[in-house]
């Protein structure tokens, strides 16, 4: 065995004899950081010596290309050139030796360096494991909605099985056994599907499916505290529920009212905008020819006028429009016909009556229009 390499070790943070007027431990933290400090030095004048020399030979790889082209042409101008490039290699050629001998002296000169408590040992290796979830690229709205999507449409049947359980143990075990559940997609579906149970007015089945939505995000919530995976930390949440005092039982139940009050008004918009949608539906049915609706009209006619149509009497109506301003039985006349509550050229159920005939015919000459078949 040969131990001639530990005689040229620098020792000076376990030397015992020192002068007794000398603080020991200040001599050896001074002792330390002059070493240190030199060490510093000499690592800094290797690193320059690397980068000289990648420069180097950067500079030289473009000399060669340059050269290699200006050797392809044959006029005079690439001649002159191709002698000024030739000798600019040759020039970084020689930088580039120099450059390896001044690093080649550095690594020996390093090698020569006496060892100390900083570089009698290396670490082999390093590794060290952490349950942490990394950081990932926050998703676009479009990529959340397809994989929310593709999600529901692969376990929906299993999300609203979760839903529907009662007892803190059959949702551990449901989990446990489908662990995949665990996320934001299927407290998002939940979510959903007790608003849509609201608008149905099935109240029980919303306030169950709602106990399950607010074990998932607390769930999640749980997760995220802890910057790990929600899949691994469930059992620590029902572990947690099952035993737990009475004011983290009590934030539990506050949030579960505040969510099924949260559902209750969100259902509240929905139907109020579905009543909207269907009256504005309806409204559009019902508008005549000039785009007016009918019983809008209606409602600001003049009230003779409004009982002529009451009683569909189309002589008394004639009546009613020669005791008005003509201007303005012309302005009622004329949004009857836009909303449809007067259709002029049209025939009644007696159209073969002439009394009635000759009625249409006096009518419509009070009004200005064409005559009534």
């Amino acid at each position: 065995m040969n131990y001639s390499v530990w005689d040229h070790i620098e020792v000076s943070d376990d030397e015992d004899d020192t002068h007794p007027n000398i603080d020991t431990p200040s001599l050896f933290k001074w002792r330390h950081e002059a070493r240190v400090e030199r060490m510093e030095q000499f690592m800094k004048a290797g690193e320059d010596l690397e980068k000289g020399l990648a420069e180097a030979r950067r500079k030289l790889t473009e000399a060669q290309k340059k050269t290699k082209n200006l050797s392809s042409s044959a006029t005079d101008d690439a001649k002159a050139e191709l002698s000024k490039a030739q000798a600019e290699e040759k020039k970084l050629k020689k930088e580039e030796r120099d450059w390896e001998k001044k690093l080649e002296d550095h690594r020996r000169e390093e090698k020569k360096m006496p060892w100390n408590v900083d570089t009698l040992s290396k670490e082999g290796f390093s590794k060290s494991i952490m349950n942490i979830k990394p950081d990932v690229k926050e998703e676009t709205e479009e990529q959340k909605e397809q994989k929310h999507k593709t999600f529901v449409e692969k376990y929906e049947k299993q999300i609203k099985h979760f839903g529907m359980l009662k007892r803190w143990d059959d949702s551990q075990k449901y989990l446990s056994d489908n662990p995949h559940l665990v996320c934001e997609e299927t407290a998002n579906y939940l979510v959903i599907m007790c608003i849509d149970l609201e608008v149905e007015e099935k109240k029980a089945l919303m306030e169950q499916v709602a106990h399950q939505t607010i074990v998932m995000q607390f769930i999640l919530e749980l997760a995220k505290s802890l910057k790990v995976d929600p899949r691994g930390c469930f059992r620590q949440f029902f572990a947690k529920i099952k035993t737990a005092d009475q004011q983290y039982q009590d934030a539990f139940n506050d949030e579960l009212e505040s969510f099924k009050e949260r559902v209750r008004g969100r259902a509240k918009i929905r139907i109020e905008r579905a009543m909207k949608e269907y009256e504005e539906e309806e409204r559009q049915k019902r508008l005549g020819p000039g785009g007016l609706d009918p019983a809008e009209v209606y409602e600001t006619l003049p009230e003779e006028m409004q009982k002529c149509f009451d009683e569909k009497d189309i002589a008394m109506l004639q009546t009613v429009i020669t005791k008005m301003d003509p201007t303005e039985a012309k302005v009622h006349m004329k949004r009857c016909i836009d909303s449809g509550l007067w259709v002029p050229n049209s025939r009644t159920d007696e159209g073969d009556d002439k009394e009635e005939d000759a009625t249409y015919e006096e009518l419509n000459k009070e009004m200005g229009q064409q005559k009534i078949e």
